[in-house]
């Protein structure tokens, strides 16, 4: 049995090892044959003229395509040592890492999924890396690192990937949307958490009349939603979502100052995030913006919006959950969801018809122009 903390100590080790080894090998340019090398070294608990002694049990770890990931750090500007000190609890909260880390021990029903998965991004590699070349302005994820850990039997796959969300700007609220109205309402489950993720249904009823940006930004966001659509289309991937964190300014300094009426509650601004993450602004700011940058640093990367009342907001915006491929599976689940709804409003469709229900629902519905 392979526990939370022997987990945490192997991924710890593992990446170290991994990173450090990299620092060695000079820079160069990302090759074809970069995307499909899977680095493997075996971790006794002994340790080896390789790796170190360590209290957990032998594992086995798994770096996929490190020469390629390692490009994909720089271009998002994130340093070797900002990469490793997220990994460390006793250094940066797990909870509040701004690079967030996933790992999945499924059962075995759902592990095949979880394999696809992996194995999909290692398809999608070439693509990702040609995208981000054209177009380093987006808002598909940032992808850090792909690694698999064998141990007790079991193998453990682990996604690296951007946290879209600074843990020192609140969130008063969060929607997952996919632009569909079949079953898109948050759980009475998922409402009774602290931090509940809403979806299309509740945003289309607690905010009826759309979030309000003005002209440049919104042409901005909404082009920069048509090329990375584009971009998923191509790939056949759809059932994707548009993950929208909104910080309320206005409602935050009358929180503020409720609290200092009735507390001694310090509510200076935190100390800003390392931004390990490229921030909403950065994703949508084009060419244009080189020049000169309209965020500041009580902006801590959200785009400013204003709601039908006209509050100050914060928006922290990006797609998520891109690992689906429209395979056979996925076309079995919408014809038979179709059968008893609406073909055109299931979130799981072809891929063409995904991406233009999701920017039209994006673009007319979510985001108005002032």
């Amino acid at each position: 049995q392979t526990t939370s903390s022997a987990l945490k100590g192997a991924i710890q080790l593992g990446i170290t090892h991994t990173v450090g080894s990299l620092s060695t090998k000079p820079e160069r340019d990302v090759l074809m044959q970069d995307f499909y090398v899977v680095e493997s070294i075996f971790f006794p608990s002994e340790g080896s003229n390789l790796t170190p002694a360590h209290h957990y049990n032998d594992f086995r770890f798994k770096t996929y395509a490190p020469v390629a990931f390692r490009y994909f750090r720089e271009l998002f500007g994130i340093r070797p040592d900002d990469y490793l000190v997220s990994w460390w609890p006793d250094q940066v909260p797990f909870a509040a890492c701004s690079v967030r880390w996933v790992f999945v021990p499924f059962p075995l029903s759902l592990w095949s999924a979880v394999r696809r998965q992996a194995e999909f991004l290692q398809k999608l590699l070439p693509g990702y890396y040609m995208n981000l070349n054209q177009n380093p302005r987006t808002l598909l994820p940032k992808f850090y690192g792909l690694y698999c850990v064998q141990a007790g039997g079991k193998n453990i796959r682990i996604v690296v990937m951007n946290n879209l969300l600074p843990r020192s700007v609140k969130m008063h609220l969060k929607y997952d949307l996919k632009g569909s109205t079949y079953k898109r309402r948050a759980s009475q489950k998922e409402r009774e958490k602290v931090f509940p993720t809403y979806k299309d249904l509740d945003f289309m009823q607690d905010i009826p009349d759309g979030l309000f940006l003005d002209s440049d930004m919104y042409n901005a966001l909404c082009k920069t939603l048509q090329r990375d659509c584009l971009v998923l289309q191509s790939f056949k991937i759809m059932d994707y979502s548009l993950l929208v964190a909104i910080h309320n300014i206005d409602l935050a300094q009358r929180e503020h100052a409720m609290a200092d009426g009735t507390s001694q509650t310090d509510t200076r601004r935190p100390a800003a995030q390392k931004a390990l993450y490229s921030t909403a602004m950065e994703s949508i700011q084009g060419e244009a913006r080189r020049g000169g940058t309209i965020e500041t640093d009580d902006q801590m990367g959200g785009i400013p919006a204003r709601n039908a009342k006209g509050e100050r907001l914060l928006l922290y915006v990006g797609i998520i959950d891109v690992l689906q491929s429209y395979r056979f599976v996925k076309k079995l689940e919408h014809s038979w969801k179709a059968l008893v709804h609406d073909g055109d409003t299931v979130s799981v469709h072809r891929p063409s018809f995904y991406a233009e229900r999701f920017q039209r629902f994006m673009c007319n519905t979510v985001f108005k122009k002032i």
